[in-house]
């Protein structure tokens, strides 16, 4: 289909963008992906996968590879914080497939960038270009020209904007701030050799409690496990990742139950994540340039469709494309009118589960009365709208 010779160009190399330059390979564009870090790689540690991910995976070609690297829940499960209670549990095995035609996950995310990286790999037509930082974009009527941090220039036929919250190409044609949201995430690995085996559960796990919250799932076929925890921080905050202290986490865990606080002492080092989104914008295509992933919707983790949202997003991406013959302009509009909306609504809902997760007083008893009771189909049914997306209705009207 693809008949420029000029290349597009995707700025970033992280899950986003590989989904992105997979996708256009399908359609038969060559891609350049322009990565600001000495070398392609991910950071952090596990994430979950709804069946919305495998979906887009198939579709990208690499649906084996991370079916390969991922380990498979019973269920999902949260427990309060404050008491050892069961608020909710939802079956994830053979009936949960059965309504979305996929499983649901929980994987490193180093595992699900090097699925996509070796999909990349094995195509001829993704160049890479490492220690690239975009810093301005042109266009004119045949293309982009891109200049990066070392006053080099690039040029492609089109951008996709896959450079994450700090994307440089959305402060260019967007600038708006960033909301940071004063909760600080804290993540770390593992071994199973050191993890509780009281808490050796093949679930994705929650504890929920006021202000914070703590997750742990098992990740690389039990041989580790995810911890991660999230409080509300006392300090103003500016979005970052750094190292993180042990004493800090402790501070903000006082009053939880034994069992959930054993796993504040297990990890030797942690990363610390303070968070941030933006507010949901009805524009992200400009011309021959569009934004994918967090550069388009950055989100809180509440919902853990990050790394989901993104993968959706190449593969409309890729569709447009397909359905408009290769012409960018009305394929990336195509797209993004097929996106805002259901990105929107990922956002918000973000936000409003982390203060379902973080409630206090008769806001926990509320939280806690929520699920009560209810049926693994109900579950299902207030999940379709998230789980069940599919490619071959991907596309708006």
């Amino acid at each position: 289909m693809a008949s420029n010779t000029l290349p597009v160009i995707v700025a970033g190399g992280g899950i986003g963008g590989l989904a992105a330059a997979l996708a256009l390979v399908r359609q038969g564009f060559e891609v350049t992906v322009l990565e600001q870090s000495p070398e392609i790689g991910e950071i952090g540690a596990g994430i979950q996968l709804g069946p919305n991910a495998f979906a887009a995976f198939d579709a990208l070609g690499v649906g084996e590879a991370a079916r390969g690297r991922a380990v498979y829940t019973d269920e999902m499960v949260m427990h309060d914080a404050l008491d050892e209670s069961l608020v909710g549990r939802i079956p994830v095995g053979e009936a949960f497939r059965q309504r979305f035609g996929n499983p649901y996950a929980v994987i490193h995310r180093a595992d699900v960038h090097l699925s996509l990286l070796e999909g990349a790999q094995q195509s001829d037509r993704v160049r890479f270009h490492t220690a690239t930082r975009v810093e301005r974009i042109e266009q004119d009527a045949d293309g982009v020209t891109v200049t990066d941090a070392q006053g080099r220039t690039h040029r492609g036929a089109a951008l996709i904007g896959a450079d994450g919250v700090r994307s440089v190409v959305r402060q260019q044609y967007v600038g708006d701030p960033v909301r940071v949201s004063g909760h600080v995430v804290y993540r770390a690995v593992v071994d199973r050799r050191d993890f509780p085996a009281d808490l050796q559960w093949n679930a994705a796990s929650i504890w929920v409690g006021p202000n914070c919250h703590l997750v742990h799932y098992p990740l690389r076929g039990g041989e580790q496990y995810n911890v991660v925890v999230t409080f509300h921080s006392r300090q103003a905050e500016q979005w970052s990742v750094s190292e993180g202290s042990r004493d800090e986490v402790l501070s903000y865990f006082e009053g939880i139950v034994p069992k959930a606080r054993q796993l504040l002492e297990l990890p030797k080092s942690w990363k610390r994540w303070a968070t941030a989104d933006r507010e949901p914008i009805d524009r992200w295509t400009f011309g021959r340039a569009t934004l994918l992933g967090d550069a388009a919707h950055p989100m809180l983790q509440y919902l853990a469709q990050g790394a989901c949202m993104a993968l959706e997003d190449a593969v409309t991406l890729g569709e447009a494309l397909r359905l408009h013959g290769g012409q960018f302009e009305p394929a990336f509009d195509h797209y993004q009118r097929s996106r805002i909306a259901r990105t929107a609504r990922v956002v918000l809902s973000a936000r409003e589960m982390g203060r379902i997760y973080h409630a206090k007083g008769v806001e926990r008893l509320v939280r806690n009365d929520l699920w009560k009771g209810r049926s693994p189909e109900r579950f299902y049914d207030a999940m379709e709208w998230l789980y069940g997306w599919q490619p071959a209705h991907c596309l708006a009207d």
